[in-house]
């Protein structure tokens, strides 16, 4: 007789059997061949399926309580689904088991197919979390270590200073001059060839036999150390060309790609440079320059306590500077700053009523239209700056007050009353 496991089927019937009596397994086998015998015709005769391997080993389990047997019975079927169905339906038309009454009913066809289906997705799952940590990670680092290895080739030691280069210096008709190794290296790894280090503020010979040959280009760092290095460049006689500048607060080892070619873009010329220092000594100088004040001739025949009197102002040495106003602060005022303060970087706008009470928030791109909507608001809140297109807005509302960080609409040419960061 050919037989077929659960694993090998494409449909497994599962069964509930219950039995009013103690009932044993040859006895549910006998009344399931038994009484579905002739029911369903010579094609679906199950001791013929059976016999060819369209059905499997019927699997009985049973267990015996109080006198009462209940369990299940398993049935692999390689039949289609709806001789499957029908084969399961006859089955419930079993109504003894052996001596006893007895109920079967069909729990369920499982399609055993999608069972392996599901099991393939959650190991294929698995396998790809298992190749995501452990062989990724591994290629990466080969891809790093032989990038570096070649970015470390191709770094050389040039002139009689040793310095480190790209490989290009000699056949290059423009140089880049850079604070240090590391910057080398990262242009490098970007493609330029032409970079050469400075290593520091005392200029070695090697850069000053350069700059008479070549087009020199500094490249420094985006602090106050890139502009001590174009001094030193500066002062001890190099012939620098161009000055390139790395991002605020960069450095040439850290940027990007994008960030090199943006900033070779942008180069200037060095007579900009020295004229931009010289203004910036200029200014320098004058902000702490000693400003001249004209003091009135004191006669030592005069009292000391002359010299308490207050200075007449018919005499034109001295000029009476008007006392700065200082804002009155109200609870009002304090509470729009206070709103304000919180709204800094956020990009909102707070609404209120007159008892000061927030009626909603909304981000400023969509302010003109609320307000324009708006029908019993008292004041609008907002980061960001206070336009002609607002002001209109909000006179149509009947607004009272606009509190920004800054306007550019004077105070004076609306009756809205209008506040900035400057007013506290």
């Amino acid at each position: 007789m050919a037989k077929i496991s659960p694993v090998g089927a494409k449909y497994i019937v599962h069964t509930v059997i219950s039995a009013e009596g103690v009932v044993e397994k040859p006895d549910v086998v006998g009344a399931i061949f038994g009484q579905t015998e002739g029911l369903l015709g010579n094609d679906l005769e199950l001791r013929e399926l059976q016999r060819s391997g369209r059905i499997g080993r019927i699997e009985v389990n049973l267990e015996t309580r109080n006198g009462r047997t209940n369990g299940g019975i398993i049935i692999p079927s390689n039949l289609d689904k709806a001789e499957t169905a029908v084969i399961a339906a006859a089955l419930e038309t079993i109504q003894r088991i052996g001596p006893c009454n007895s109920k079967v009913r069909v729990e369920k066809i499982e399609d055993v197919r999608i069972s392996k289906r599901n099991f393939v997705i959650e190991r294929a799952k698995e396998l790809l979390k298992e190749l995501t940590s452990s062989v990724l990670p591994d290629s990466q680092e080969i891809t790093e270590v032989v990038e570096h290895s070649v970015r470390m080739m191709a770094a050389i030691e040039y002139g009689p200073d040793r310095l480190t280069a790209g490989p290009a210096i000699d056949e290059s008709e423009e140089i880049i001059l850079v604070e240090g190794r590391a910057d080398v290296l990262n242009l490098l790894k970007h493609g330029i060839k032409n970079a050469i280090a400075v290593n520091g503020t005392s200029i070695p010979n090697t850069i000053r036999n350069l700059g008479s040959q070549k087009v020199l280009i500094a490249f420094v760092d985006g602090d106050r150390g890139g502009d001590l290095i174009i001094k030193g460049l500066i002062d001890s006689g190099v012939e620098l060309d161009y000055v390139i500048k790395a991002p605020d607060g960069k450095e040439v080892e850290e940027i990007t790609k994008k960030e090199i070619h943006k900033a070779l873009r942008s180069r200037v010329t060095i007579e900009q440079v020295k004229m931009d220092f010289a203004q910036a000594m200029e200014n320098s100088n004058h902000h702490y320059e000693r400003p001249h004040v004209l003091r009135p001739e004191i006669s030592q025949e005069k009292p000391m306590e002359n010299l308490q009197e207050k200075p007449s102002t018919d005499d034109k040495r001295f000029v009476k500077r008007p006392e700065p106003v200082k804002p009155v602060q109200t609870d009002e005022t304090r509470k729009f700053k206070s709103l304000l303060d919180d709204l800094v970087g956020t990009r909102g706008a707070f609404i209120l009523d007159e008892k000061l009470d927030i009626l909603g928030k909304v981000p400023t791109s969509e302010l003109g239209g609320t307000i324009r909507d708006l029908k019993n608001a008292y004041a609008v809140v907002f980061d960001g700056y206070i336009d002609r297109t607002l002001v209109l807005g909000a006179e149509r509302s009947n607004l009272k007050y606009l509190v920004a960080m800054d306007s550019r609409v004077r105070p004076g040419d609306t009756r809205i009353k209008i506040l900035t960061g400057k007013s506290f």
